[in-house]
């Protein structure tokens, strides 16, 4: 058998048992992608991270995200997860600030210490005004806005935090529908924002904290709330808190999310060895 590094880590939590879980699992060359699926499907997580060093000096590290049925274009919770990992834990410790990611779909992305835990970069995900009467139907509950992106990102705009606790999708309609977010948002009555995520056609029916889905929300509320920088909360049985903020000077084509991390498990996981 193979003994590979595993970390379980809470993100956008500040203690154990909130937040969303990942494991990230830091590789010193890639497996088969089967055996990536197998060990996602194994750790039952909305996402598990494999990272392995950048050969190609691009950026410091290589970033995959699986969840337990298929590989994912951006995880936000799990590369904050991967930056904590790889900042703080005493094997992979360098005295750095910051460490970058270069990913296969979504660029390359940066965790970096912040004054209250990590910051981490994402691509702007904007949407536009739309209508999905499927989607609306299997919520069950009526949004007074609608705002889609192609790439399977939706948002759903409700008027206070209460009419998003009290929502019970029908998530097999939702799955039905495919792999796409549907993300369920407000005004917050303890945070600017208040959010819940489903995504039960990627295998995760609500996720416990979202950075892709803040990635999309953070220009979409910008605009709303006329400031470049807000508080959200995601409020799933969890929870999960972030800071987010679109960065102008960037050409507004990057959100900061800010958030913490705790590291609850540290390990080996055994594979059987190839052949």
């Amino acid at each position: 058998m193979t003994r590979l590094p595993y970390f379980h880590v809470d993100a956008f939590a500040d203690r154990p048992f909130a937040g969303n879980q990942a494991a990230v699992m830091p590789l010193d060359a890639w497996l088969p992608d089967t055996v990536l699926q197998a060990i996602a499907e194994e750790n039952n997580f909305a996402e598990t991270a494999f990272v392995v060093r950048d050969a190609g000096g691009e950026a410091d590290y290589e970033l995959r995200w699986f969840t337990p049925t298929e590989e994912v274009r951006l995880c936000g919770h799990a590369t904050l997860a991967s930056g904590h990992v790889m900042l703080t834990e005493a094997e992979h410790r360098a005295g750095a600030d910051r460490v970058t990611f270069r990913t296969r779909l979504a660029g390359t992305l940066e965790v970096r210490r912040g004054a209250a835990g990590y910051e981490l970069a994402l691509p702007a995900i904007r949407t536009e005004p739309g209508a999905w009467d499927e989607a609306v139907t299997c919520l069950g509950a009526a949004p007074s806005e609608v705002r889609l992106n192609p790439d399977g990102y939706g948002i759903y705009l409700f008027d206070s935090e209460a009419e998003i606790r009290a929502l019970d999708p029908d998530m097999r309609g939702l799955r039905a529908l495919g792999n796409d977010q549907f993300i369920c948002t407000a005004p917050g009555e303890r945070t600017d924002v208040v959010s819940r995520v489903f995504v039960p056609g990627g295998g995760v029916d609500e996720d416990s904290f979202t950075g892709s889905a803040h990635a999309c929300l953070t220009p979409f509320w910008a605009e709303k709330l006329g400031r470049d920088s807000f508080t959200a909360h995601q409020a799933s049985d969890r929870g999960g808190d972030a800071t987010c903020r679109l960065a102008k000077e960037e050409g507004g084509d990057r959100v900061w999310l800010g958030g913490q991390c705790v590291t609850v498990v540290e390990g080996r996981f055994y594979v059987p060895e190839a052949g």
